[in-house]
């Protein structure tokens, strides 16, 4: 992420946001201006909003999925996220226009630039979702899924996948595949190896 050299309020930053060619995630007043992803890192992320989709139209369920150009917003003041993949079933969200405040789960692609944050201060906010049930990072650069399952106010379970496996997400009642998730992913090293 790039800093923007501007502190703003929420509300500027929601009112400023609007009117941005690329995304800029808050945290803490300053701006920060999203980088783009890998190829692989794009197809894992439409993969898991893909399944998740068709599972939640399939099924007639009233939650939803989106994917990374929707704001994830963790408290009235921020910070505000763009998660790769988030899904909310909470009626306070329905008729939200710019940020989903209720998400029952999270994902995120991790890259080599965005690892550390995704697992570390970006989780800790986003463990201060009430809502938040499930919190799933997907590695870009090999097949490796982590898993956290929310088991209490300050117990998260982890369970790690493998490309034989398949992960129910309690809080949308769906399987996911993980071979799936992975479907047409081609890895940096896998590319090099050819080369």
């Amino acid at each position: 992420m790039v800093s923007v050299p501007r502190r703003m309020s929420p509300a500027e930053y929601i009112e400023w946001e609007t009117h941005q060619q690329i995304r800029h995630e808050y945290v803490n007043g300053e701006i920060f201006a999203m980088t783009g992803s890998s190829i692989a890192h794009n197809t894992i992320a439409v993969n898991v909003a893909r399944l998740i989709g068709n599972y939640l139209e399939d099924s007639r369920s009233p939650c939803r999925v989106f994917v990374s150009d929707v704001k994830a917003q963790i408290t009235e003041d921020g910070p505000f996220y763009y998660p790769d993949v988030m899904a909310t079933c909470d009626e306070r969200d329905r008729n939200a226009v710019y940020t989903i405040r209720h998400p029952c789960l999270i994902v995120e692609v991790l890259s080599p630039t965005t690892e550390a944050f995704d697992r570390g201060d970006k989780f800790g906010d986003y463990r201060r979702i009430d809502t938040l049930q499930e919190y799933m990072l997907f590695d870009s650069r090999k097949l490796a899924v982590e898993h956290y399952r929310r088991e209490s106010e300050r117990t998260w379970k982890l369970v790690l996948y493998a490309a034989e496996d398949t992960m129910h997400l309690e809080s949308l009642d769906c399987e996911l595949a993980i071979a799936r998730c992975y479907k047409d992913v081609i890895f940096e090293d896998a590319l090099s190896a050819q080369r």
